[in-house]
């Protein structure tokens, strides 16, 4: 929501009336100086939208939509002469739907609209041209990067992390209490760095059926056997598995997965590195200090931490308080890996973890959407908690 200022208005002031602490109604300014404000000067506030709708306004005043329309006045808040702010109050990202990249835009775009101190940059694009998108969150020293659908038919990640991130940031604005967390003191410990969506072509065929754009359509029907089903395809459009692009021993990983060309899943590529979607995950870890990295999956319960002994000494306290806000099982994963964790702590010698959500089964039915989120929470709270 955006207002005009008046003659001494102050963030603090905004902060008051609005019940939204002050800091994020600073960061959600950043072309205003602090003490700086100008009559007439527009201002961003976060968790409230406008009733621009007749059902927004009736389910505000508990009446009918007819009778709302013959009040005097009503007209002037629907068309915007009179707006009239309303506080956020349940989520605003979709859940247990289907969700591809146009989902995720769509959402992205709400959420910055409601929450405009959430900072947005795309990283790099994937192999069609889509929007590789990282979303900030948080002023504090302390890096933590969390990612989702790096496998196509994993695509429930992304759905998780959006909504995890709702929540996160309504809970801010609220200055509240989430499953036992005060979550602003993360927001000045922590800067959360998200991708929700690392292969979004990937997720797209996986949903949508193969583009419409050649080669790529037909090459995408050939690699998967003349098949238009697409639902337990794992690669990018490509047929290269993202995971298995990283180069943490990516010789030996190549060597033991089965496909030496494209295929649905498991080929590593023909060299590390080469997919565009991969660059970008790279070039960000690599430009952004992280102090910890999470990769969401949906392989059934489980954390994988640790890798070939070079991960710190904390990286064992942090995945025991993620085991046990979940109830998830910690694996240590000492054995050779090509992944986006692996690579991390190989490189950094920082704390990375697997997070393999669900019963195991891949496309995860849409019913078990409500167990994995509060499984995730759960890990969410944990993660900014032991940064």
């Amino acid at each position: 929501m955006h207002m005009q200022a008046w003659p001494g208005d102050t963030f603090e002031k905004y902060g008051r009336w609005f019940r939204v602490p002050t800091e994020l109604i600073a960061d959600a300014n950043p072309h205003v100086e602090k003490g700086t404000l100008r009559p007439g000067q527009t201002v961003a506030i976060p968790g409230y939208e406008m009733m621009d709708t007749w059902e927004a306004l009736a389910g505000c005043l508990a009446l009918p939509v007819e009778t709302l329309r013959r009040l005097p006045g009503a007209m002037a808040v629907v068309n915007g002469t009179a707006p009239l702010p309303k506080r956020i109050m349940s989520p605003i990202v979709r859940r247990a739907q289907p969700y591809d990249f146009a989902a995720l835009a769509e959402d992205i775009a709400a959420i910055i609209r409601c929450y405009p101190f959430v900072r947005q940059r795309t990283i790099g694009h994937s192999v069609l041209g889509l929007p590789l998108i990282e979303l900030q969150i948080g002023r504090g020293p302390v890096r933590v990067h969390m990612n989702g659908s790096f496998h196509a038919n994993e695509w429930l990640t992304t759905a998780v992390l959006m909504a995890l991130i709702d929540d996160y940031l309504r809970a801010l604005v609220d200055d509240a209490v989430l499953a036992g967390h005060r979550v602003l003191e993360y927001y000045h410990k922590v800067t959360l760095s998200i991708v929700p969506m690392v292969n979004p072509d990937g997720v797209n065929l996986v949903l949508n059926g193969p583009p419409e754009k050649e080669p790529h359509r037909s090459e995408a029907v050939r690699i998967n056997g003349g098949s238009f089903d697409f639902s337990q395809w794992k690669a990018n459009i490509r047929g290269i598995d993202l995971n298995n692009q990283f180069p943490a021993r990516w010789e030996i990983e190549q060597a033991r997965k089965p496909p030496k060309a494209p295929a649905p899943r498991d080929f590593p590529g023909f060299a590390p590195l080469t997919e565009p979607e991969v660059k970008a995950m790279a070039a960000l870890a690599e430009a952004s200090d992280f102090a910890m990295v999470v990769a969401f999956h949906t392989q059934g319960k489980e954390i994988y931490w640790g890798y070939e002994g070079l991960e710190p000494p904390e990286a064992e306290k942090t995945v025991n308080a993620m085991a046990e806000a979940s109830g998830y099982k910690a694996v240590r994963y000492i054995d050779s890996h090509a992944g986006y964790r692996d690579w991390f702590i190989q490189t950094w010698k920082r704390r990375g973890y697997t997070v393999e959500l669900g019963e195991g089964v891949n496309p995860l039915p849409l019913s078990q959407f409500g167990q994995i989120y509060r499984d995730a929470l759960g890990l969410f709270l944990a993660t900014l908690k032991m940064a």
